[in-house]
């Protein structure tokens, strides 16, 4: 199992900030459909969505390893953030209170393409993901209460079967 530690976040800084920049960016600009003036940014890893946010906007920050974040401490979000989160989780049910204070979910996963078996393909990561999603099975997981209103690959380039998501309550 990956271990999330400051040995992982000091890489994955020193590796990967400009893209990161990057992908922050593309991220705020997919949530323009939507107000998004309280943020939960929920795995945030070290912090990169909440250093490009826009002014107007706060963000609270959460996740299991040991990057500064301020944890969840209100009643409602106008936006619950899961970049790259799902496929790392093994217990959802911690979830289920953050998606009932929401107004809306976006997020990031991997997701197959047809034809692609699981073993050739570069996200298959034993230890690393322990879930590997469709639409299907996110649109269930996200909640009745909730739509789908855009999907798509706006991260790609830089990256590889990356499926960007958003739904808002109805």
């Amino acid at each position: 199992m990956l271990k999330y530690d400051l040995k992982y976040y000091d890489k994955t800084l020193r590796l990967n900030s400009k893209t990161a920049e990057y992908i922050s960016k593309i991220r705020w600009g997919w949530l323009s459909d939507i107000p998004h003036k309280k943020v939960l940014d929920y795995g945030c890893g070290v912090g990169w969505f909440r250093a490009w946010r826009p002014q107007q906007t706060k963000v609270w920050s959460y996740d299991v390893g040991v990057c500064p974040q301020t944890g969840i401490d209100i009643q409602v979000y106008d936006v619950l953030c899961l970049w790259d989160v799902l496929e790392h989780i093994d217990d959802f049910s911690h979830l289920e209170p953050l998606l009932r204070l929401s107004n809306a979910v976006a997020g990031t996963m991997p997701l197959k393409p047809r034809g692609v078996k699981y073993t050739n393909w570069k996200h298959f990561k034993p230890g690393e993901h322990v879930h590997y999603w469709d639409m299907e099975e996110l649109d269930a997981f996200i909640h009745p209460e909730f739509k789908r209103i855009k999907e798509g690959y706006p991260e790609c380039p830089p990256r590889e079967d990356i499926l960007s998501f958003l739904y808002r309550r109805d």
